[in-house]
């Protein structure tokens, strides 16, 4: 901010996993405004300077109670942001991009307000949605993610190719669930925007999804272009795509949590598309172990990393665990045969007995 003005600094880093290093990215995340009344759509109005191969874009997002929200969606010119849902509460995010000359913001004016949803409510199951994708392995370690973590050896964090679904630097709001063939489970936060494309919300319906809206569901651009020559077999930036990935995953994520050797297809639910009890994972900083029963000596089969979001099926009564958020005997089922320990989850409510 200079001189009244919001401008995206020189120095700010490009989406790590986009490997685009000529497109600079920047968010200003606002705090969260009470409204007078419950709304489902927000317009914004931008008075900026945009140059050639620059975007301003004004992200909004609702909360649903607790640290759920709703996507983040663009408001752009005559199109509100749609909301799919009324909400009380809501956050706004400013998204600046350059490869050259930077935007600048002078004003900025939102309305919120309650509209017909034409394209219905999606009703999503209590785990969410889940795609089978093909997912690559990030590295790129010293490198800075979309939301600014710089990354580091064996980080458990994942990207996807779509800012709506990415988490500010240390939480994890819009999480992943990643599971391997060979039956590991990694729950970790997105930070970053990549592989390939960078507003390919692949896992929304066409109604919603912000490019290619004539592909199914749950296909990533990247994987049409490169299986069906979708767009010429090639990107949203016109390069030629060298594989059909739809998920990067920090080295972490991948050697130890899934303890793959290649990059390999995975199934992935993304948990903010879900509903019933959620909670956040808390250590000191290294993942959490995921057991096949409540116990600290049953096998471990999977990670949670710190800060990401996990849905909870059940809860049961087993070994009783001292963490960060105290001492319990509870443990949470987060899918058939995985369960982590209470006392390293935090802010889960609701969750009834397996």
């Amino acid at each position: 901010m200079r001189d009244g003005a919001l401008r995206l600094d020189r120095t700010a880093p490009a989406p790590a996993s986009a490997r685009r290093a000529s497109t600079r990215t920047g968010f200003l995340v606002l705090d969260p405004q009470r409204l007078d009344a419950p709304a489902n759509a927000v317009a914004a109005t931008v008075e900026s300077t945009v140059p050639a191969g620059a975007e301003v874009a004004v992200d909004v997002r609702g909360a649903l109670g607790g640290d759920q929200w709703t996507e983040w969606v663009e408001a752009r010119p005559g199109a509100p942001a749609a909301l799919p849902t009324e909400v009380g509460t809501v956050q706004v995010r400013l998204a600046l991009t350059a490869e050259a000359d930077a935007p600048e913001v002078r004003r900025l004016d939102l309305r919120a307000f309650s509209q017909v949803n034409r394209s219905g409510d999606v009703a999503a199951e209590a785990a969410g949605l889940s795609y089978r994708v093909y997912a690559t392995r990030e590295g790129l370690v010293g490198g800075t993610t979309a939301n600014g973590h710089v990354i580091v050896a064996r980080d458990h964090f994942v990207a996807l190719p779509s800012r709506r679904g990415l988490s500010s630097k240390d939480t994890g709001t819009y999480s992943v669930r990643v599971c391997a063939s060979n039956g590991r489970c990694e729950w970790a936060p997105v930070w970053d925007v990549g592989p390939w494309n960078t507003k390919d919300d692949y896992w929304n319906p066409s109604s919603t999804r912000e490019m290619w809206k004539d592909l199914a569901q749950g296909k990533p651009e990247a994987q049409a272009a490169y299986e069906n020559g979708y767009n010429g077999g090639k990107d949203q930036f016109g390069r030629a795509v060298a594989n059909p990935a739809g998920i990067d995953l920090g080295d972490g994520t991948f050697w130890d949590g899934l303890k793959l050797t290649d990059n390999s297809w995975v199934t992935v639910t993304y948990q903010w598309t879900g509903s019933g009890p959620a909670g956040v994972v808390r250590t000191a900083s290294t993942p959490l172990n995921v057991r096949s029963s409540a116990s600290s000596t049953a096998s471990q089969v999977g990670l949670a990393a710190n800060y990401a979001q996990v849905r909870v099926e059940c809860q049961v009564t087993g070994e009783s665990v001292s963490g960060t958020q105290g001492t319990s005997n509870v443990w949470y089922r987060l899918a058939a045969g995985k369960f982590v320990a209470k006392a390293y989850v935090s802010g889960v409510s609701g969750a009834t007995n397996c």
